[in-house]
């Protein structure tokens, strides 16, 4: 029942009884007069204006009563007139959770963060000649085992830290606090130089189960340092000074990088033309050596190897360039290392390189390419989706010749053949076969022959986010 409802009924009732004891009042004067008349009858005249006295008070009372009703009616109609308040605006909430891979959390005043990670194991067979005593024969590694986090910070400012748990071993990959301004970004902490196309490009993104060969056997390695980078549009100029590994600190050796890259797009083809430089200062009584794996991590013998030798100075210098065409990719880059050995007749100068090519067998594919460097692919039908990822495949000569000016290092020229499949954004499955065939190769075979070839075959698990 309403509310309009129920008043109505309650002034219905209080007039009903109104009107039954004004009833019973008149029916109760006269006898009240009989009463009284025992002792004092009263005239006709006398009654009659009595009950007109009774019957006045009693219509009096029915028109008050009347306008209550009309009171209570009002009031009921009044308020469902009034139409309800507005209901307010939902707030925003204070914090935002995406998913990019992993959870992204995005606060107020331009707070983010987000954990990270990745983990790659790889196995496979080495098969080196036998005369050599380094038949590898069957091994696996747990390549990379990375958690870390990433986020920005209210003001410009963000932050990434990553360690690498492999092997049992916990070692601090990046460490960087960083400042953004428009096209300038100003880097601090411990991060990659500025060395090239194939050593800036993430594990996470390349086409062979390892980087080329000159990477590992030059050097290149996280340090500790200033970096700024200045992007407008096409052009990337970047450039830092750097200590040493955060592993191996405190050290007096210092080095500087600067790396120029031009990136347009030409059509529908993204051009990469880059070129860098780097000199390193090691301190008094210093020693250096260049020597690299073949192919895969999972093996530590070395079989181009320069062996220790003093060093004061490292001046290298590096051209890359690269291009992306649809499922179509091609790069190439070539890197030169001058040592300056004190007291030596004459300053080696070492050169690595490669040239690849690849194909995606899957429609709709393409390499992902970002800031300089390739970048993640993401498959057009991934896994779950209806589809069954990318599948490219790659192939790629890698050179590296360590041998000049009396040092006898070698020479390596690897010959490769890759197979990537990606189910999903963040899986990948690849496998690698190459032949390396060396030149005054470390370790003689029969008769002190130091040309032989080897064998590699490897294969990658991987996931992150």
């Amino acid at each position: 029942m309403s509310n309009r409802q129920m008043a109505n009924q309650l002034c219905r009732a209080a007039l009903a009884a109104t009107v039954a004891a004004a009833a019973l009042t008149a029916h109760a004067a006269p006898a009240a007069a009989q009463d009284a008349a025992a002792d004092a009858p009263l005239t006709m005249q006398e009654e009659l204006a009595l009950m007109r006295a009774q019957m006045d008070a009693m219509a009096q009372r029915i028109a008050t009563l009347e306008a209550e009703l009309e009171t209570a009616q009002a009031v009921p109609a009044a308020v469902a007139a009034v139409p309800p308040p507005a209901p307010a605006p939902a707030a925003a909430p204070d914090t935002q959770i995406a998913f990019k891979g992993a959870p992204e959390i995005k606060g107020k005043g331009g707070w983010s963060f987000k954990p990270r990670g990745r983990l790659q194991y790889d196995a496979g067979i080495v098969e080196a000649p036998n005369a050599t005593g380094r038949d590898e024969g069957f091994g696996n590694d747990l390549r990379r085992a990375r958690l870390g986090v990433s986020g920005d910070m209210p003001g410009g400012f963000g932050y990434k830290f990553e360690v690498d748990v492999a092997n049992s071993d916990l070692a601090v990959t990046d460490a960087i606090i960083s400042y953004e301004d428009g096209d300038v970004e100003i880097s601090v902490g411990q991060f990659n130089n500025f060395q090239g196309l194939e050593e800036l490009t993430s594990s996470l993104h390349t086409s062979f189960i390892e980087r080329a060969a000159f990477t590992d056997a030059f050097g290149f390695v996280r340090r500790v340092g200033v970096g700024v980078q200045y992007s407008p549009g096409d052009l990337l100029i970047q450039g830092g000074v750097f200590s040493d590994n955060m592993d191996v600190l405190p050290s007096d050796d210092w080095s500087a990088n600067g790396r120029v890259v031009y990136m347009p797009k030409v059509g529908n083809a993204q051009v990469h033309l880059g070129a860098s430089v780097h000199y390193r200062e090691y301190e008094a009584g210093s020693t250096v050596r260049y020597r690299q794996r073949p192919l895969v991590s999972f093996t530590s013998e070395r079989f181009i190897n320069t062996d220790r030798f003093s060093a004061s100075s490292e001046l290298g210098y590096g051209a890359e360039a690269a291009v992306i065409s649809g499922p179509f990719h091609a790069a190439v880059e070539g890197r030169w290392q001058n040592v300056s050995r004190p007291g030596a007749l004459a300053d080696p100068t070492f050169f690595g390189g490669y040239a690849e090519v690849g194909y995606y067998l899957t429609g709709g594919d393409t390499r992902g390419y970002k800031g300089g460097k390739f970048d993640r692919t993401k498959p057009a039908n991934p896994v779950g989706e209806g589809g069954i990822g990318s599948v490219q495949a790659n192939l790629r000569y890698d050179r590296l010749d360590l041998s000049d000016a009396g040092i006898l290092g070698g020479t390596q020229d690897g010959y490769f053949f890759s197979l990537v499949w990606k189910p999903t954004d963040y899986t990948m499955l690849l496998a690698n076969y190459g032949k390396l065939s060396y030149g005054d190769a470390f370790y003689p075979a029969a008769g002190g022959d130091t040309s032989y070839d080897v064998d590699v075959f490897g294969v990658r698990a991987q996931i992150d986010f």
